[in-house]
């Protein structure tokens, strides 16, 4: 009889994450039925899914995005305990969603992995009593991590990041300068302003601002603007305007290897950056509300993911009122024109892969599920 797996994603970063790990399983013959929450990367490798993900993406607070969590969540569990009844559920990310299903799935005695768990290091460290009281064991992706869990008791297994092993090649320089009609002879200053809609409507114009700037004072520059693949063309023209920066669209990684410096809304596009060394700052605004929220639900004051990886400011974060037009071009001016500054910032982003494994986490992820599932 086989075996019951099922998996819990809530965007599309976590079901590429999840396709990898039913991949590597499938790798080892593991003879297993899997279901679950998902998205397209999912279904490409034959999983079926309970519902898409979609309604789950979907940011901030509102009536609507309540109800659909509440009935999702109900109807899962009770799929999961009354029906399908797995052997094991894996949880990726997603933590307020999976952490509300994990509490009724461990009273239905069903056992529980959390890839990707919760950053309780960043923010609302009281998730670690939760994860304690209803997780089985922790499929870890930062070092520093195993440690903090470890502290509390927790069952954890350090797997390593999954973008060290999964993270494409750079892409060779001129043959992408030329596809896109840059000069090679100038520097590359590329914007990706987020991948959600609150992101483009606070970050912009700011960002359209210092573009402005930087080209009026150098010469040498040329500029493009990242357009993520899950924003819709509608949405991203919304907030470019009448704006003559090229936009690329769907080639992030290539764009952040041949890039000469970066301005990024924060997020793992800067651990991505790092991977490659490539010069960045972080420039991040939200409504004041949620800034303040933030401010007093935060556990540690660094924002983007180098920084807090290096336990220390390698990546300038300029951050609410601080992200201002002004202090990006100053900050991208020393990037660029101070060369001892930007060898430093370079040597340090290397030191931000040394700390992390060259584990394949999806490997480790499955190893580790499948010697669960079927030991010797």
């Amino acid at each position: 009889m086989k075996k019951k797996l099922f998996i819990i994603t809530g965007e599309y970063s976590g079901d590429m994450h999840a396709a990898n790990v039913v991949k590597q399983l499938k790798a080892l013959g593991s003879e297993l039925e899997i279901e679950a929450i998902g998205g397209i990367n999912l279904e490409s490798q034959g999983v079926k899914l309970f519902a898409d993900h979609r309604k789950m993406s979907a940011m901030g607070i509102s009536p609507k995005i309540i109800i659909d969590h509440y009935k999702l969540g109900k109807s899962l569990v009770n799929y999961l305990t009354n029906d399908y009844k797995p052997d094991l559920v894996l949880l990726i990310d997603y933590g307020a969603f999976n952490l509300s299903v994990a509490k009724y799935l461990h009273k239905a005695g069903i056992k529980i992995f959390y890839y990707i768990p919760p950053q309780v290091w960043a923010s609302r460290k009281y998730r670690i009593r939760l994860i304690k009281k209803y997780v089985d064991k922790v499929l870890c992706i930062f070092p520093f991590e195993r440690q903090l869990y470890a502290q509390y008791g927790i069952d954890t297994h350090y797997c390593g990041h999954p973008l060290v092993s999964q993270l494409p090649a750079p892409a060779p320089k001129r043959t992408f300068f030329r596809e896109h009609n840059f000069d090679i002879e100038k520097k590359l200053v590329a914007v990706f302003p987020g991948s959600r809609e609150f992101e483009l409507k606070n970050l912009m114009e700011i960002f359209k601002d210092a573009v402005k700037e930087l080209n009026l004072r150098h010469q040498d520059l040329q500029f493009c603007i990242s357009q993520a693949p899950n924003i819709s063309d509608e949405v991203f023209q919304k907030y470019l305007g009448t704006c003559d920066i090229p936009v690329i669209k769907g080639e992030n990684q290539a764009l952040l290897s041949v890039a000469d410096v970066l301005i990024l809304a924060s997020g793992t596009v800067a651990l991505e950056a790092s991977l490659y060394k490539t010069p960045m700052i972080i420039a991040y605004k939200g409504p004041e509300l949620f800034y303040w929220i933030y401010l007093l639900v935060r556990c540690i004051k660094r924002v983007s993911l180098p920084n807090i990886i290096a336990d220390k400011y390698i990546v300038p974060e300029l951050l609410q009122h601080n992200a201002t037009s002004e202090n990006i071009v100053s900050n991208i001016e020393k990037l660029l024109y101070n060369p001892d500054l930007r060898y430093e910032h370079i040597k340090d982003l290397g030191s931000v892969k040394e700390l992390l494994s060259d584990k394949n986490s999806s490997i480790e992820v499955a190893k580790v599920i499948d010697t669960e599932l079927f030991p010797v």
